[in-house]
């Protein structure tokens, strides 16, 4: 009973601390919003372009208790591999957060581009991811970049997304085939600078921004996921607490029964 109510103590304290980290990730995650919707409206989110060089950006938690987030995002991205492989294609993994890691390195280590972790380390700001972001660009040739993390909805409720951002090349190809992208034709382009190399910033500035809004989402699922976790924890404690409280009392009450009717056999036997 005593370590039961000191685990209940625990769960609701880590309760606690989620939801004050959740207030705080919260409004930068809704704000970090309007970074990536017109980008989406610029150069399109292609999600079916066939390409030949994939990589797969899956961010995860650092920490675990936070209920089944993590091997969601890890199983979408899983299919995403199955999805994109074939016999002229390559598809690589990049992974954010120590369980993806986990899980990722047993079966697909050959796949793995790059591991980042303790991404949420420091509070998270643009600069931080946006740096990331140009470390992933460095160190991985890519046609397409498929993130996946879970989009926050509400504390109960978070859903499992892909974003897209396609390299400067196939947006041009794609728009040349008549792809279905954004609205980037309908605009002139002044300056001296050419069409490729517009793409090519643009390109860039997408990934880091989709980058940045795609963390804080999955910081705070992760924090929302926990706070349910905690919650669920807590009350299954008290529900052992009530069990392990009543098994105790009655036996008590048995072995006192026990006690007076051997006192009361051993008076009677005097008696007689």
């Amino acid at each position: 009973m005593k370590s039961v109510k000191n685990i209940q103590k625990i769960t609701k304290a880590m309760k606690m601390v989620a939801a004050s980290k959740l207030r705080a990730i919260q409004t930068k995650a809704e704000n970090s919003r309007g970074l990536w919707q017109p980008f989406t409206a610029l150069l399109g989110d292609l999600p079916s372009a066939d390409v030949k060089k994939n990589v797969v950006v899956t961010i995860s938690s650092d920490k675990g208790l936070c209920g089944g987030i993590n091997s969601t995002s890890v199983k979408i991205s899983k299919g995403l591999h199955k999805l994109n492989s074939g016999p002229e294609k390559e598809t690589k993994y990049v992974i954010l957060g120590e369980k993806a890691k986990a899980q990722l390195v047993r079966d697909s280590k050959k796949d793995i581009e790059l591991i980042i972790t303790e991404l949420q380390k420091n509070p998270l700001n643009y600069t931080q991811v946006s740096v990331l972001a140009d470390e992933i660009l460095k160190n991985v040739e890519y046609d397409a970049l498929r993130i996946v993390f879970n989009k926050f909805h509400s504390v109960v409720s978070f859903v499992p997304t892909v974003s897209t951002v396609l390299s400067p090349e196939i947006v041009e190809r794609e728009a040349e085939s008549g792809g279905k992208l954004g609205d980037l034709d309908s605009y002139e382009v002044e300056g001296g600078e050419t069409k490729g190399e517009i793409l090519q910033n643009l390109a860039e500035f997408q990934f880091s921004c989709v980058m940045f809004n795609a963390v804080l989402e999955n910081a705070c699922s992760e924090q929302g996921a926990r706070m349910s976790a905690m919650d669920s924890s807590s009350r299954n404690a008290g529900d052992m607490l009530d069990r392990l409280t009543l098994t105790c009392y009655r036996t008590r009450q048995a072995s006192i029964t026990t006690e007076l009717t051997e006192i009361i056999s051993g008076a009677s036997a005097l008696e007689g």
